[in-house]
């Protein structure tokens, strides 16, 4: 029996599945990652020069800027196969739980709603001094293709700047998305590793708390490393998942 329909017996089987996906997953839908080489104004900075709360205080308008370029991207880009597939999946299994490194909202608009964001959202900005979000949505950015810096809004509760609302360089993941994401782990019988290597920690930690556990755990990425036990297929996210999940 090949791998795949050994892994599609297993999800038939299980009901406590949870779902682990990284930066392959939205990059099939086009979302720029941190690894792709940066266009126009951005082709000056490092990725990381960019993402940490240094950078922001030092230029705001920058980092807002290549949020809002990054942000627009994501809301020009639509859910693919692997997203699609992964809502039909907890449709059937409503004990599912998506965990995702990714920043956008692709997930959701495929249609997941048990969805926990280790690396918090482009859609949630929060206020750099207070912390607390704005009451109402940011309107729908419309950058150039080239970039350009933007002043970010003011927070409409202490009047300071709003930042966008993700993980930084140097930042801890929000704990109650990691004590949540834990805990889904313990209790999985089926941990799938999706478009991700799996090997940055802590989302590394999730497949070794599963698999000590006793679950299952199986890689879908184009490249492998796996554990000893662990299951993997090779492929697009966008191409296996829809023939494992139907």
């Amino acid at each position: 029996m090949t791998t795949l329909a050994l892994a599609a017996e297993a999800l038939k089987a299980a009901d406590r599945i949870v779902v682990l996906t990284g930066a392959g997953v939205s990059a099939e839908s086009g979302v720029p990652t941190f690894r792709d080489p940066l266009t126009g104004l951005w082709r000056r900075f490092d990725p990381m020069e960019l993402a940490s709360a240094q950078a922001f205080s030092r230029n705001p308008a920058m980092v807002w800027g290549w949020y809002e370029w990054r942000r627009m991207k994501v809301m020009q880009a639509q859910p693919n196969p692997a997203h699609r597939a992964l809502a039909r999946l907890a449709e059937r299994k409503p004990e599912m739980i998506l965990i995702t490194q990714n920043v956008d909202d692709l997930h959701e608009r495929a249609g997941s709603d048990r969805v926990i964001h280790l690396h918090g959202s482009l859609q949630q900005p929060r206020c750099f001094a207070c912390a607390r979000q704005p009451a109402t949505a940011l309107a729908t950015p419309n950058e150039p293709e080239e970039g350009r810096a933007v002043e970010p809004p003011r927070c409409q509760h202490c009047g300071g700047l709003l930042r966008p609302g993700v993980v930084w360089f140097g930042e801890s993941l929000p704990q109650s998305a990691l004590a949540s994401a834990f805990k889904a782990a313990q209790e999985a019988e089926l941990l799938m590793v999706v478009g991700t290597s799996g090997v940055v920690y802590p989302a590394a930690e999730l497949p070794a708390i599963a698999r000590r556990a006793g679950a299952k755990i199986l890689h879908i990425n184009p490249q492998l490393e796996l554990e000893a036990g662990d299951w993997g297929i090779e492929g697009l996210a966008g191409e296996v998942l829809p023939q494992l999940i139907g």
